[in-house]
């Protein structure tokens, strides 16, 4: 783990709000660091082993806990840039840790809706929508005994999957490392899927997890997202927040089912 040569926000300093007119600015204090997924240049973080694919996990898992004693920082963003495509402008495998002091747009309308759903139904949705797909079984990736791997109902790309615990927990943090070795090998089987249909695919991951300082929520569920760059996202997209998809969830789940 080293700090980001380019930062997006910076550590130092106070948030320093203030309003203009209607307007409010604050100042780009957070935290941007790298995470070195090998020491091996050639290495690619789909190839690796879960027993080393745990220690980029395990390195998730120190930094938002640390930083997360930060009472500027309300979100700690975890996300991947692999291929040129993806964002990437590195060769060496790494993903990267972003403190916040807002909460990201993303994770504020998924808190909002999920907490409208256990309102009316007094269940979390996540762990209906996995009740679901172990049921149908026709999105489901691939499972062990602490996580399952789908393509979600609307996704925004071709091959688009979330990782999920099967058991309800809001917090990432609140793994156990025995319970991170699971998802590593999950993490694992998943990525080698991806590349067995489309070797090399240029993709993104991202954690959703809950807010810092929230102490467990019952209407949240923590879980990765993975997204393949094999749409390009244009005037469409951006004027009316729906995504064009080729191809559907059910008929991808089944290429990847078959690719290992």
């Amino acid at each position: 783990m080293v700090p980001n040569k380019y930062p997006a926000l910076v550590i130092e300093g106070g948030l320093d709000k203030a309003g203009e007119g209607l307007y409010d600015r604050m100042n780009g204090i957070g935290a941007h660091e790298v995470v070195i997924e090998s020491p091996n240049h050639d290495d690619c973080f789909s190839a690796l082993p879960a027993e080393r694919m745990l220690y980029v996990l395990l390195a998730f898992k120190e930094r938002i806990t640390d930083l997360g004693r930060d009472p500027r920082f309300k979100y700690v963003m975890i996300f991947k840039n692999h291929g040129k495509a993806a964002g990437a402008s590195l060769e060496h495998s790494h993903s990267q840790l972003v403190a916040l002091p807002i909460l990201p747009r993303m994770i504020v309308s998924e808190l909002s809706g999920a907490l409208s759903y256990y309102k009316y139904k007094e269940r979390c949705i996540f762990c209906d929508i996995i009740r679901q797909e172990i049921q149908q079984d026709i999105r489901v990736v691939c499972q062990n005994d602490h996580f399952i791997t789908l393509t979600p109902f609307a996704p925004r790309t071709p091959f688009e999957m979330w990782i999920l615990p099967k058991e309800h927990k809001s917090d990432f943090c609140g793994e156990e490392r025995s319970r991170l070795f699971s998802l590593a090998q999950i993490f694992s089987d998943t990525l080698l899927r991806l590349d067995g249909c489309i070797p090399d695919v240029p993709y993104n991951f991202v954690l959703h997890t809950e807010p810092l300082q929230s102490s467990g929520l019952d209407h949240y569920h923590y879980h990765f997202e993975i997204v393949p760059k094999l749409t390009s996202i244009a005037g469409f997209e951006w004027g009316s927040g729906f995504y064009i998809n080729p191809m559907p969830p059910e008929e991808a789940a089944e290429y990847l089912r078959q690719s290992l």
